[in-house]
């Protein structure tokens, strides 16, 4: 009998990083896990970590459709959700004065309006009582150089777990953020030259006052406290960020 024996929990972006570290945590401790991605190869692989006892199913975050798509799936294959991780999440550097249309809308659409609307979704069949948690970013409240409106659309999400938390409250359904921040997740390898992101995970670390950055797996531990142990909090953001915003 694990910690989480019994409880069907659900996590969007659970193929890679933070997602994937708490997959892995939950269902080692008993969870039923369902994760969700946009690429088949990298949910196949997370899938064979997980176990056959878990499920990895296909689906953009941005899309209302797959949104829809994966309430039923969800519905037929658990019933009942005891935590719902808004976990999927997208990054996109530039300048404010290079970034252009298409990135701005991105953003928004994947980090703003897929939690959003995943949770919509998703609220008929949350046990009285679940947690859900939102992966929101320091940037929403630094201003971090070539993140400007990555920032807003976690300060969107960051607005909508106190909306959320309150509409929520009549269920028990608590509703919070975790706030990472320097992490190595394997995002800024993804996202630029392996020697770029090298040089900016060694600055990110020199700048933060732990003087290093953190893993997916202390991120993960976050979350599960979040939607599972703190049964007195609600529409609050947690750092995990070694102290870069707070000191």
């Amino acid at each position: 009998m694990g910690k989480y024996t019994g409880k069907n929990v659900v996590i969007t972006g659970g193929s890679s990083g933070f997602g994937l570290a708490a997959a892995k945590l939950l269902a080692h401790e008993g969870a039923r896990v369902l994760i969700t991605g946009r690429d088949q190869t990298a949910l196949n692989a997370a899938r064979e970590h997980l176990g056959a006892d878990h499920l990895a199913v296909r689906s953009d975050a941005s899309s209302l459709v797959d949104i829809e798509a994966l309430a039923d799936r969800v519905k037929a294959e658990f019933g009942t959700v005891h935590a719902l991780f808004a976990n999927a999440g997208v990054n996109g550097f530039a300048p404010f004065e290079e970034t252009g249309e298409e990135l701005f809308d991105q953003l928004l659409k994947v980090n703003a309006k897929g939690p959003y609307f995943t949770v919509q979704k998703l609220v008929p069949l949350l046990a009285d009582g679940a947690g859900v948690v939102l992966t929101t970013s320091v940037a929403n409240v630094l201003g971090i150089p070539a993140l400007s409106a990555y920032g807003a659309s976690k300060a969107a999400l960051r607005s909508m777990t106190r909306s959320l938390a309150r509409e929520l409250l009549p269920r028990g359904i608590r509703v919070n953020a975790v706030s990472p921040g320097p992490i190595d997740s394997g995002i800024l390898e993804k996202s630029m030259p392996k020697e770029a992101a090298e040089q900016t995970k060694a600055q990110m670390a020199a700048e933060n006052p732990m003087r290093r950055m953190g893993t997916p797996e202390e991120v993960a531990r976050t979350m599960a406290f979040l939607a599972f142990e703190a049964t007195f909090t609600t529409g609050a953001e947690l750092p995990v960020d070694g102290g870069g915003s707070q000191l």
